[in-house]
């Protein structure tokens, strides 16, 4: 049972950003959280953890460099489940302590226990849609929030503070792709409602590579959230899982290699087989870029970490997997392999939470907006594993000429969604827009897990096929 909350102080010192910048001694200040189950001023628990500072640093002239302020991390170990406890940090001998907040723990991980709504949202931002989205999903009162990447769109601006909705259109001549790590202070401030007392957990998207000198990448995605990496048996902060409840969800990175030989495949080899569905049943997993997409940004982008990873996943049962990276809200029916099947996930991308880059519109099988082949390449991680297709209604072609059968619903709005799982094979999912009303659904569906259809194991991607 794991999960992560943040706030923003500012105790001693603050992130600096300039040409002449001197980094804070992250051993200035302690880093002590004090806790218990009344709210009072007296906590009677306490814990200490660890503190550190990072930079983004770029060796050219004219561009400023960032140091940020201290970043506390504190590991409270213990917890009894599916309860309430009041918290407050800072360093009590300066004397520096934040006031009082409070969150709920996860439930136990046994199969009819779940938290009872999970917020999601994707590439969010820090915008005027930002605002709504959060204020809609804070109305509806989460117990767990994923974050499908992207999160605060540092990399849109220069590092003077100067933004553009498109980087490359605006900013064609900069030496490397800068960012305005101020924006992360921003955005850590305007989340702090909702995550200092709802834990969240986040992955992480293209706009967190953020490279820089030493071809350094990631590094304030890395510094700023804690991941339970090291208790999953991962390596990496860019890929882990964790239980919350009967779910056991998968955090996957696909901007890190993801070939069968690669560390991040093997780790998932062993997290899948170590999972008792007796105990967990339900398989929920999350990255940013989507497999299965019908808009025409970024369409089939993904296609080279599907070609890896889709028949691993499915072989296990994976119920449900979510997305951002795409601008839009869409559903899709159980597919594997471009192919509708009663035992494969539900898709479902959520890229809509606020973004600056506005929203994806067209549809890749509208007339004149199916991408040449030769244009879908992962830009980020290279490789070419697109083509047309083979079989069913679209072979032949690079894109369907209608909306294709695995495309359940579409739609270019702004919103977040809400997933309940009810218990071992039911989950209601909704997706709420922003331009309605809180209590006003703009989807809504009830998946179902059949356990007895389905078989899941190594052998299961096998066993169906010969079925069929």
């Amino acid at each position: 049972m794991v999960s992560s909350i943040h706030i923003m102080l500012k105790f001693v010192g603050e992130s600096q950003t300039g040409y002449n910048i001197t980094p804070m001694d992250p051993k200035s200040i302690s880093s002590v959280v004090r806790y218990g189950l009344l709210r009072n001023p007296y906590l009677p628990h306490t814990a200490r953890g660890y503190s550190l500072i990072y930079n983004q640093l770029y060796p050219f002239e004219g561009l400023q460099n960032y140091t940020s302020g201290i970043i506390h991390h504190v590991r409270l170990t213990g917890l009894k489940p599916s309860t309430t406890y009041y918290y407050k940090c800072g360093d009590p001998s300066i004397p520096a302590m934040s006031q009082i907040f409070s969150f709920k723990t996860m439930p136990v991980s046994v199969p009819k226990a779940y938290p009872e709504r999970i917020g999601i949202v994707g590439d969010l931002g820090l915008t005027y849609n930002t605002t709504a989205t959060i204020d809609h999903l804070i109305g509806h009162r989460p117990d767990l929030v994923l974050l499908i990447g992207d999160v605060t769109y540092a990399n849109l601006y220069l590092t003077n503070g100067t933004g553009a909705d498109c980087y490359s259109c605006s900013f064609p001549q900069t030496p490397i792709h800068e960012t305005y790590q101020l924006r992360w202070d921003y955005w850590g401030r305007f989340m702090q409602n909702l995550v200092s007392e709802v834990p969240i957990m986040v992955v992480e998207g293209n706009h967190e590579i953020e490279e820089q000198i030493q071809n350094k990448t990631f590094v304030a995605y890395s510094s700023r959230f804690a991941f339970p990496s090291e208790e999953s048996g991962s390596s990496s902060t860019l890929y882990y899982s964790f239980n919350a409840g009967g779910i056991h969800f998968m955090m996957l990175g696909a901007y890190t290699a993801y070939n069968k030989s690669a560390d991040q495949y093997k780790w998932l080899e062993r997290d899948l087989s170590n999972v008792d569905r007796s105990t967990t049943p339900w398989l929920v997993a999350a990255w940013h870029p989507p497999w299965y997409s019908s808009y025409k940004a970024h369409y089939r982008e993904a296609e080279c970490m599907r070609v890896e990873m889709e028949e691993l996943l499915y072989s296990y049962g994976v119920d449900i997997v979510f997305n951002g990276h795409v601008h839009a809200y869409e559903r899709l029916n159980r597919v594997y392999n471009y192919t509708l099947d009663p035992c494969a996930p539900v898709y479902i991308t959520v890229g809509d939470g606020g973004n600056r880059e506005k929203m994806a519109i067209e549809h890749a099988d509208e007339p004149g907006n199916c991408p040449e082949p030769s244009t879908t390449p992962d830009p980020f991680m290279g490789g070419f594993c697109a083509a047309d297709f083979t079989t069913g209604p679209a072979a032949g072609k690079f894109c369907w000429d209608r909306q294709p059968e695995y495309s359940a619903l579409r739609e270019s709005s702004f919103g977040h969604g809400i997933l309940e799982v009810k218990n071992e094979t039911w989950a209601l999912w909704t997706w709420y827009r922003n331009q309605d009303s809180e209590s006003k659904t703009g989807d809504q569906i009830y998946i179902v897990r059949e356990p007895d259809r389905c078989p899941v194991g190594p052998e299961a991607a096998k066993s169906w096929s010969s079925a069929k």
